[in-house]
């Protein structure tokens, strides 16, 4: 496992990151620890959850599951870098969300006592707040910085004028800001080459990919719907995503096939090639699938495939980043 600086600190992290939502929820708990393990033996050493996560049977049961798993020992908290988000509601009151002073600490505080540890290394808004002023939000992450809570303060889900505001806003307090900024980005979903990117590498933020396959679209969904096998190209994002890209994903499973490779490992390792792209979050259910994704860093996608790809699903406008894209 090759690792990397994640954006301008010298924390390093795996090209892959275990996601979690998946994990206790469409996953037993039993099954939920085995991959944990098989990732961290892979060399995976990653970790991304969020305090609502497992809102399926209750707010913060991820987080729970999570710290049940480090307390088994074995220095799994020590051998991983342990990601969690604050933004989300945790409850039906006004201030329990978004990224108020007070929620972002009380946020923490919870976070903390769930996973069972003294800190979080990488604590990410998982969304902008448009009511929260910069100086609010920094001053809350400065306190717990210095506290010890948190390591490094990400975001995730920002467009690239917030983090232009929030890097401003941060430099004149003198705090080091956003680190890492965990963007939607896919062969479908292009949007973030146009000026998240851009302004994440002038800023030195590592990109942190979620959704690589675009909920499951990208991973064999024909094939899947025609076997009665597909679990998640079946719901959410594919399904939505599936009538205007249907013929395309159609095409892209018979490329994939003419070069011998699985659609799945074939989109995840585009991403991860992409400039810019410092970890990819994988959301596995069973082992073959961490298994796939493993093998997609090995892959080295010839020139002949890149173009196919390219031409199959073109970038937004004329490519690249704005303005140039679309002028």
């Amino acid at each position: 496992m090759n690792y990397t600086r994640l954006g301008r600190t010298a924390l390093r992290v795996s090209p892959l990151c275990l996601g979690t939502l998946n994990l206790g929820v469409r996953t037993s708990k039993a099954e939920a620890f085995a991959l944990l393990d098989q990732a961290l033996d892979s060399g995976i050493n990653f970790v991304d959850t969020a305090n609502h996560y497992g809102w399926q049977r209750y707010r913060g049961f991820t987080e729970e599951l999570l710290g049940e798993w480090m307390a088994q020992g074995g220095e799994r908290r020590e051998r991983i870098v342990l990601s969690t988000k604050v933004f989300n509601a945790m409850s039906d009151r006004p201030n329990d969300q978004g990224l108020s002073a007070r929620h972002i600490i009380a946020s923490c505080e919870d976070s903390l006592r769930r996973m069972g540890t003294d800190h979080i290394d990488l604590f990410q808004m998982h969304h902008v707040d448009r009511s929260a002023p910069w100086d609010e939000v920094w001053q809350a992450m400065e306190v717990l910085t210095h506290q010890g809570k948190i390591r490094y303060t990400g975001s995730s889900n920002f467009a690239g004028w917030h983090l232009v505001s929030a890097q401003e806003a941060a430099r004149r307090r003198n705090f080091l800001g956003i680190v890492s900024e965990q963007c939607v980005y896919n062969l479908v979903r292009r949007h973030a080459e146009l000026e998240l990117i851009p302004a994440a590498r002038e800023y030195g933020i590592g990109v942190l990919v979620w959704s690589p396959l675009h909920g499951g679209l990208l991973g064999g969904a024909i094939r899947k719907l025609a076997e009665g096998t597909a679990a998640k190209a079946a719901q959410g994002r594919a399904q939505v995503a599936m009538p205007a890209h249907g013929h395309q994903v159609a095409e892209y499973e018979k490329l994939c096939a003419d070069f011998g490779l699985d659609p799945a490992e074939v989109a995840l390792s585009w991403v991860i090639s992409r400039p810019g792209v410092t970890s990819t979050t994988i959301g596995p259910r069973t082992a073959a699938h961490l298994e796939g994704a493993v093998r997609a860093l090995d892959h080295s996608l010839s020139e002949e495939l890149l173009d196919r790809l390219e031409s199959l699903f073109p970038p937004i406008g004329g490519g690249g980043p704005a303005p140039e894209a679309w002028i």
